[in-house]
Order: C-alpha cells, then structure tokens, then sequence
C-alpha cells in the first residue's frame, strides 16, 4: 500500500504553488496569434468594389481563452449593433478563414486530457457551442421545426412535428428520430439536473411552440448544456429577459464558469448589464474591429476616458449606458454602489396601484371581461380574482380606450404575448373568450356581424418578435414600411400619393440606420428636406422620374429631391439584408406609420443600440417636430426641453428640428390613439406609458397588479422595482 505524504509535505506551500503554476500553464482552448479573417479566400488583385464584399475581419486579432488559470479569467464581447460580435464568436469556433492558417489553434483540444474525455471534444465545432438568439420567436427558432402561420404557437397540439420541451432538450427532434437505446443513469440524472437549474421542471411536457422566448431562451442554453462542451459561447443571452429571471440566470452561469463545465463566453449589448463575476472584456469597434480588450476595470476605465473626450470610433452615443453590473439581487448603476432594488420601506409617490382611474375616457377599442386561456388542463392566463367594481371576479378583466398608453409587464411565461395574441386574433382561443375588438367580437352576434381579421388589422399596427420572425426576408425596406396598408405580408398594400410622401418622410428620417451603408453624420434627421418626394411617389403624383429629371436640363436636382434626397437604395435593399438592429426599426416604423388606432410594441426596441432605440422612442412621441440636439453644446435647446432629457434621456439634449413645419409629415402618436407595450427593460418603455399591468406567474396563486403612473418611468430605478414587486 502507497503511505501517504507527511502532513508537513502535502500542504507545503512551495508544493501547492509548484501544483498551481502547473494548472495555469496547461494550453488554452483557443490561442489566436495576429490573425487576420475573411468570410471567402481573398484573391489577388482584387477591385476596391470586390474588396469590399470581402473585408477583412478583425485585423491581426490576438485572443486566447484559458483552459485553466490559476486566477478566474471570464471573458465578455461587447459591441453595438453590427460591429461583428456573432462574427467573432464564429472565428472562436473555427468559421471563417484565418491568415496565416498557423495562427488559430486549439492546444488543448490536442491533450491527451481530451483524448480520455471524449474523442469528439477534439473538433473546434463540438467542443466550443455557439447559441445565439437574435430574430427567434418563441420556440418556433433553432427547433429543427418551422410554423406556417403566426396563430401556429397557439394552437393545440396537431402534429407530429410538434415536439414537447422535453423532445427538444433529449435531441429527439426529427420526424423519424433513431433508436439509440435507453438513456444511462447518470445521463438521466445529468438532464434533471439541467433542467432543474434552469427552472424547466413545469414545462417539460409543453409543446415548445407554445414556450414564451424568455422560456426558449433557457432551453436552448439548457441543449447546449446536454452537449457538455469544454466552452459555450452565449450570444446575447440577456436580450429579453425580465429582471427576476436575469438574477438567477446569472449565478446559474457564474457556476458553470468557475466550474469550467463548461467554460463561458458571452456576446452583450453596451447597454446590457454586465454580470459581475465577469473578469475580462473586448469592445469591439466598427466593422470588426477591436478597441479595447482584456481586464474589465481596465476596459471600462477606457472606454470611459474616450467617451469624455471623444477619441474613441465607437460611436459616442452607445457608450451612455456601458458599465452597469449584473448581481444576484439586482443591477447596479455605473458608479453606484446600490443595487436597483429599492431600500425597505421606500415608496414612491409617481406610481399608484390598484384599479387606475381616468379623468376622461374615450371610446373602448379593446373589452376583455373574464378572460382565461387554458391548454388543455393547464391555465395559464387569468389564474386569478380581480376587483372589478367593487366585486371579485375571476379571469382578467381589461378595457383599452383611446389615448390610454399601457405598459404590459410580467416573468417570462406569464401570459404577455398571449394577451396581445388576443387582441390581434392570431390566437384561435379568441372567437371562444369573451373579447370584443373595437366594439366586435370575432363571431357574428345577434343584429351584428363579427369583425374579421382584415378589419382588426387595418386599425392596429404591430411589431413582435414573432412578427420579426414571419417577416418575409424578399420584400425591400421601402416594400416594408408600405407594407403597412397591406391586408397580409405579401399582399398588395393601399398605396396613394400621400401615404408615399408618408414612407419617403420615415425612410430620410432614419436613413442611417436603416442603410448599413451609411454613416451616423451622412444623413441628418434635422437637416435634409422631408417634402422632396421619391421616384415612386413622384410617379404616382404624375412629377417627373428620375430618368425624366436627369434630362432636363433647366431643373435643378434640389427643385425634387434635395441635396441628399436619393432614396433608390431603399428600392434595392431587401429586408434580410439589413442588420437585425435595423430590421427592427423598420418594424417599428411599419406598425406607426400608418397612425393605426392602436400601436403594439412587443420587445420592438429590443437589439437596437442605445441611440437608435432612444430615436425611435422620440419619434414614437414627437415624429419628426423634436430631434436629438447633435451638437457639441446642448445651451440651444430650451428648458424644457433639458428638463424633458435629463429625466428620460440623461446623455442627450432634446431640440425642435429644424425642418419647416410645412416639411413636417410625421407628428407622433395622436391623442385618439392608444399604445400597448412591452419590455422587460426600464430604457424602452415610451416616456408616454402611464397605465400599467403586471402578470403574475402562472399558478402561483399571486394576483395581477395594475398601476397609474403620474409621470415619465425614465431611468427611475424606484418605480421600475415597485412595479415588478420586487
């Protein structure tokens, strides 16, 4: 028998270091040495024009990820909006070409540690996962399946090709799946444990069409996970997540880091809070490039110092928000050592609960009175009483009227697309429940007929994440925004001389960010001419066409378009083109600028940059009568205006545009209509919501609260808790 070591021996310390260091100088996983990337081999000799279709991709890119270090080194991407983060985390898996091919390698996958391991593990491609969640919709994304219709997550169970959670997570997902045999025991044990620590315990047997995207999200981290990778490669996970969940989703994560099982890289948003067990960051600049990397304090430290003074090619306005820590009981603000969670006892007198109350009330656009959805013996809507003139009712009793502005909030699961599934008629549940959709109800009633879906779709305008993920791909920005007036996603739309004058007017407001092509300061949403009409519009209204104009000689280009009118690219550019940011915008422009009686915005802002989605938020409220002040100096914009700006937008001054009010075609939302929105983040929610609802959790016996907001919810980290209960 071995003796073991003296007592003296085993806990020397010269041994525990010698123990250590020989930990820390085992082979990262990924070593990259002054790498250069392209998506397609470069050829010699190539035209400016071809070099373009293929830049570069992060020049001369040093990066490594540890195998095992003796101090915690967890790394985090950061960028905005197209700056390459989904990119990167491809060249970490080994996509993408590398110049010089030497320079990307993968030590540890070469040891014979993995070799013990699993043979498999010895591919970049199995033993590095990516799971990314831009543009999915609920559990319609990455299941290998594919609905037909938006009304599809809905309905009950009809096909084989509607596969439970449980289906998804085990891999079991093809319409004849293999038999593989009896899973082992601790193969078994392993999935429990998964899916405990990502609380999916309830939903399991839950078709996975009908998982909210907060629910998918878990669960695709969750098959990662079954894969057990050596690192997983999270891209975006936070995006779309209510505060609750994002505190136990985090130490969930920070468990697997520190366990290396498996390693852990996450892509975020500047605006994203950033979990504070994060030890290392890169910030990645425009069009793939890096600016700054390695220790998060050093990082943030930078960025900071170039937001002050400029110097930086990151667009300054997407540093505004970087910085904020993610914790286990809540977020903490740059430079704040609290956390968003309000101190026992606080209140706050700008946010009233219970039944809120109107001092007018227009016309009812949406009744709902007891509603309840159920699947099967499962309820999962209206699962409580409410008060409702002084009486206890079951099922949710909710009235829209004109000119209310309504926040929806509520857990992941907890029912929010479902009810505005109600309202737009894409659940089937709706014909059966007791809803009346502006005065209607779906089935014909005694001396008044139903109202059908094209009359329901032609008052409302919509943008969803399940929206995002129907959209046809094939339609240009232009068709987009006309869309619109289109009974469906590929009907013929409405089209007239005005409505032209409408899109022409949205296309040059956010041209920049619709057009990947163009830069922030090449087109000015305050200085160019709003009223020049476009090619197609001046068609219509029988004015000369581009060809007709360049012939004639007398008239001068500005006489029709302006200095920089030329909107031809939104005639070429197709929608699946554009970035996922952009995509959005144009989204949300097509469900407002019809001015629709009711406007809803699921998550609309979702993706975008922090000066993109606070653009848009402006234009939701003002149009095209206020803009961002763009100069150096914010002393032009009046006091109420810096007043407004400092509340809702602490960074940006708000000013009057400059266009003359007869160039003004697009004025926000009117008083006669109404707005329903929601967001799990306090920064995009309109300045204008004032009446709110948040859902309990299915079946856990809680109540739905209501709300009335006396003011702007802004950056009031207060209010924002007190709404959640948290």
């Amino acid at each position: 028998m071995r003796r073991p070591l003296p007592f003296r021996r085993w806990c020397n310390p010269q041994l525990l270091t010698r123990a250590a260091s020989t930990k820390a100088t085992k082979p990262p996983i990924v070593r990259i040495k002054d790498a250069t990337f392209y998506r397609q081999y470069p050829q010699p000799g190539s035209s400016p024009e071809e070099e373009k279709k293929n830049p570069p991709l992060f020049p001369e890119l040093s990066f490594s990820i540890p195998s095992f270090s003796s101090e915690p080194q967890h790394w985090s991407i950061i960028g905005p909006s197209s700056s390459g983060k989904t990119t990167f985390l491809e060249i970490l898996r080994g996509q993408h070409l590398s110049f010089p091919p030497t320079a990307r390698s993968y030590p540890y996958l070469a040891s014979d540690e993995i070799a013990s391991k699993d043979l498999r593990l010895r591919f970049p491609g199995r033993a590095l996962q990516h799971v990314g969640f831009a543009g999915e919709s609920g559990g319609l994304a990455g299941t290998g399946t594919r609905g037909a219709y938006l009304s599809a997550r809905y309905e009950s169970r009809r096909e084989e090709t509607d596969f439970s959670l449980l289906d998804f997570l085990k891999g079991h997902t093809e319409l004849n799946p293999s038999e593989d045999g009896k899973e082992t025991a601790e193969e078994s044990a392993f999935l429990q444990n998964v899916i405990r620590d990502l609380r999916l315990e309830s939903l399991v047997d839950m078709p996975v069409a009908n998982l909210s995207n907060g629910q998918m999200r878990r669960a695709r981290i969750a098959r990662a996970l079954l894969g057990k990778p050596e690192v997983l490669l999270l891209d975006e996970p936070l995006m779309g997540l209510d505060p609750p969940t994002l505190t136990t989703l985090s130490p969930l994560l920070h468990r697997l880091a520190e366990d290396h099982n498996p390693r852990l890289v996450l892509a975020l948003r500047p605006q994203d809070p950033i979990p504070d067990w994060i030890t290392h960051l890169c910030y990645l600049g425009p069009d793939c490039t890096i600016e700054h990397q390695g220790p998060k304090e050093t990082v943030l430290s930078k960025l900071k110092s170039a937001a002050t003074s400029g110097k930086t090619k990151t667009h300054i306005l997407t540093l505004s928000e970087v910085g904020r820590t993610l914790t286990s009981t809540g977020i903490i603000e740059p430079g704040s050592s609290a956390t968003s969670a309000p101190s026992a006892g606080t209140g706050d007198m700008n946010c009233t609960t219970g039944a809120p109350s109107f001092a007018s009330r227009g016309e009812a656009l949406i009744e709902m009175e007891g509603v309840k959805v159920s699947y099967g013996d499962k309820q999962i809507l209206g699962t409580w009483e409410q008060d409702v003139n002084g009486e206890k009712k079951k099922g949710l009793w909710w009235t829209i009227r004109r000119g209310e502005r309504w926040g929806i909030f509520g857990p992941n699961g907890s029912g929010k697309t479902t009810i505005l599934s109600l309202i737009s008629s894409d659940h089937p549940q709706t014909y059966s429940l007791p809803i009346r959709l502006f005065g209607r109800s779906r089935l014909p009633q005694p001396g008044k007929p139903g109202i059908s879906i094209f009359d329901i779709q032609s008052r409302m305008g919509q943008s969803s994440p399940e929206i995002h993920a129907f959209f046809p791909k094939s339609l240009t920005v232009r068709q987009t925004l006309e869309n619109a007036w289109s009974d469906t996603f590929l009907s013929k739309p409405q089209l007239n001389h005005e409505r032209d004058l409408d899109v022409d007017a949205a296309l040059r407001w956010f041209a920049s960010e619709l057009n990947p092509s163009l830069s922030p300061s090449s087109s000015s949403s305050s200085s160019y001419s709003s009223s020049s009409p476009s090619t197609k519009s001046r068609a219509r209204a029988g004015a000369p066409t581009t060809r007709a104009r360049k012939s004639a000689t007398s008239a001068s280009p500005a006489q029709y378009y302006g200095e920089d009118d030329d909107l031809d690219w939104a005639d070429s550019l197709l929608f699946g083109q554009i970035p996922f940011s952009a995509q959005r915008v144009a989204l949300f422009l097509r469900a407002v600028i019809k001015h629709p009686d009711l406007v809803i915005l699921d998550e609309a802002f979702s993706g975008m940059d922090d000066y993109v989605r606070d653009k848009c938020l402006l234009f939701l409220e003002h149009g095209q009568t206020m803009t961002f002040d763009s100069s150096s100096s914010s002393s032009s914009s009046s006091s109420s205006s810096r007043t407004t700006a400092s509340t809702i937008y602490p960074t940006r001054s708000i000013v009057p545009t400059s266009l003359p009010k007869s160039q003004i075609r697009l004025k926000g939302l009117r008083p006669d209509q109404a707005l329903v929105c929601i967001s799990h983040v306090r920064e995009e929610i309109p300045s204008v919501v004032r009446e709110w609802m948040c859902l309990p959790e299915p079946n856990e016996g809680k109540s739905l609260r209501l709300g009335r907001l006396t003011g702007p919810l802004g950056r009031d980290v207060q209010r924002w808790t007190q709404i959640w209960g948290m």
